[in-house]
């Protein structure tokens, strides 16, 4: 099986991870795959956090503001419920692992909203809106595991929180916008991952492993929406450090480590069972696609998606864990960045009626992080993350950071 460069080589190649010519442009579209929006986006790209945890904005002091306390083995939260609307959690880690704090429905599975990568000692805010019904909330310590979960009801306030006049016009073009960025995204990514699995399936390594980041970019521009079908992301990205006792391992790492083996030991997968597991990519792929075209979305999950994707890069771009054998972590990054840029562009109207400062500070910040990425590029594509120095990684890890506090604040500056 060919290899692709060693960390010690500080280009991509067209085979390894220079992006696959058959990638198709369907129309004129800017770094961040996003067709017909207003701004054109500098495209983004990152690498490791070193001791990442983010500040959050200042806790609300609305009804529907409540505390939530996150150790080690207890996840408590002031109340058990909160009146329909807007909810504001200022979840504080108590304990002394990195935590996370989840809002899912009932059934374990949608997530309403999260907050990921608060270190030992830091706080966090997420808004979310809520209709009346039963909810869960959730601590993972460590951030493994499905977490210590509670349920929460939300009771019906009667109030109609549905923006008005002016503010609903942004709000309506904002998530209309965004809900054709999600279409766009999963219809690239089936198709690339279509012609990614008909390579691999066929043993055209090679090109596999070009295609392999270039597939994986409008995954990455999208995850939490993925993630929100809570079935669908283990099944597709989890990577093998993750996996817990008896999980069976699927998705794009298990292939991901197939085409770039670990060692000159490695057992690499039989025919029958590349076949088996690239159909249940595509398959996984295809699901993905019909959930979301009729998904709709509201200023407060666009802003929370756009928090998460920053959260992404912090929690495992920056720290080079999410692509272990192919190092192509920094197309993860950029495209991580993409996908919370277009969601903050979407609102930058309404946000800066509201508050022009803190829109001024998120887009300055997230000129500066791409500055930083665009030093990493080679060609089309990036360094492999193995080439990137200490001071590479501390560089981008404190942009990521400076970026994340304010970006933070997005969700309850344009909901207030």
């Amino acid at each position: 099986m060919t290899l692709v460069p060693s960390p010690d080589h500080h280009t991509a190649s067209p085979d390894d991870h220079t992006p696959s010519p058959h990638n198709r442009t369907p129309s004129p579209r800017d770094r961040s795959g996003r067709r017909g929006l207003r701004r054109p986006l500098v495209g983004l790209a990152v690498a490791a956090v070193l001791g990442a945890g983010v500040l959050a904005g200042c806790t609300d002091n609305t009804p529907g503001a409540l505390t939530v306390s996150a150790g080690d083995d207890s996840c408590t939260v002031s109340a058990a419920s909160a009146p329909s609307g807007r909810i504001v959690f200022s979840v504080t880690n108590s304990g002394s692992k990195i935590n996370e704090f989840y809002v899912l429905g009932s059934d374990g599975l949608r997530i309403l909203g999260e907050v990921e990568n608060i270190g030992p000692g830091l706080s966090r805010e997420l808004v979310v809106q809520a209709a009346p019904g039963e909810y869960l909330t959730a601590c993972k310590p460590g951030m493994v595991g499905a977490g210590i979960r509670s349920e929460f009801t939300v009771t019906d306030s009667g109030a109609d929180l549905t923006p008005v006049d002016e503010d609903k016009k942004l709000v309506d073009t904002a998530n209309a916008e965004y809900a054709s960025y999600v279409r766009d995204q999963t219809e690239q990514l089936l198709e690339k991952t279509r012609q990614f699995v008909t390579l691999y399936k066929a043993g055209s390594d090679a090109k596999a492993r070009a295609l392999y980041p270039d597939a994986r970019v409008h995954w990455e521009r999208i995850e939490p929406v993925a993630e929100t079908f809570g079935d669908l992301d283990p099944r597709m990205d989890l990577r093998e450090a993750d996996l817990e006792k008896g999980q069976t391992w699927t998705g794009w790492h298990l292939i991901e480590k197939d085409l770039w083996p670990p060692h000159s030991g490695y057992t690499s997968l039989s025919t029958a069972q590349r076949a088996r597991f690239a159909d249940q990519l595509l398959k996984d792929t295809t699901t993905l696609y019909n959930r979301t075209r009729t998904m709709t979305f509201t200023a407060t999950d666009t802003a929370n998606g756009a928090r998460g994707l920053l959260d992404e890069v912090a929690k495992s771009k920056l720290t080079g864990e999410e692509e272990s054998w192919s190092h192509t972590d920094l197309w993860d990054f950029q495209a991580n960045v993409d996908g919370a840029r277009v969601a903050f562009e979407g609102l930058e109207p309404l946000l800066e009626t509201k508050n022009p400062t803190l829109s001024q500070q998120i887009s300055s910040r997230f000129a500066q992080l791409q500055a930083l990425l665009d030093e990493h590029r080679r060609g089309s594509g990036f360094l492999l993350y193995g080439n990137l120095s200490r001071t590479d990684i501390k560089h981008l890890s404190d942009s990521v950071n400076a970026l994340s506090e304010p970006l933070s604040q997005l969700a309850g500056a344009v909901t207030s």
